[in-house]
């Protein structure tokens, strides 16, 4: 008798330490969406596209997840955003974020996220280089939406917004796709180390 759940591709690190099932599915969605939310408040303003946390967590997110709850959980967020909560950058909330300068960003993160899960359920993420090449897809993917957004939103030139949503966060984007690298194998590494302490 199967179980029911949100996700049926290849299991990714969250299903080496919690077992699928519909409720924990749901769970961890919410648990995405959350994080982002925390990660959307670590910001360094600037005009019109401040920088924010949120692109690790969503690098984070995706892998963790899968592709499919990874891409849930990014839609919850935005929603939670739209409806009223204040879980966008600076703790703020509504659909005018959303057709404003950086809404192209968080429409961006569902698909990095369905990106980045897709290649963990491929195992792309289980070494640092493969998992750099996943998270900089990613972080890649989210710029295309979110500059293709800024530049319909603003009217600005092609130098315009590359410098208003791009060249500002490549550094960082390099940065953070390299974090989330070391992270992702590594957990892989500790939960494989505790799962081969319980069976002996």
């Amino acid at each position: 008798m199967s179980t029911l759940t949100l996700t049926l591709g290849r299991p990714t690190l969250a299903d080496t330490i919690f077992s699928r099932s519909l409720t924990t599915d749901l769970v961890l969605v919410s648990a995405g969406a959350a994080v982002t939310a925390a990660m959307a408040q670590l910001v360094v303003p600037l005009y019109p596209v401040p920088i924010t946390g949120q692109t690790l967590a969503v690098l984070l997110v995706g892998s963790t997840l899968g592709a499919t709850r990874g891409m849930l959980s990014m839609l919850l967020y935005a929603i939670l955003g739209i409806v009223g909560l204040p879980v966008f950058s600076e703790a703020s909330s509504g659909l005018g974020v959303l057709a404003g300068t950086t809404g192209g960003y968080i429409v961006g993160f569902i698909f990095a996220a369905g990106l980045t899960g897709w290649l963990a359920q491929r195992d792309w993420d289980k070494k640092f280089l493969g998992a750099a090449i996943s998270f900089l897809a990613g972080t890649g993917l989210t710029f295309v939406f979110g500059l293709t957004w800024l530049a319909l939103v603003t009217g600005g030139t092609l130098e315009q917004v590359l410098a208003w949503g791009l060249y500002p966060f490549i550094i960082g984007g390099v940065i953070k796709a390299g974090i989330a690298a070391a992270i992702i194998p590594s957990t892989w590494k500790l939960s494989a180390a505790i799962a081969s302490k319980r069976n002996q």
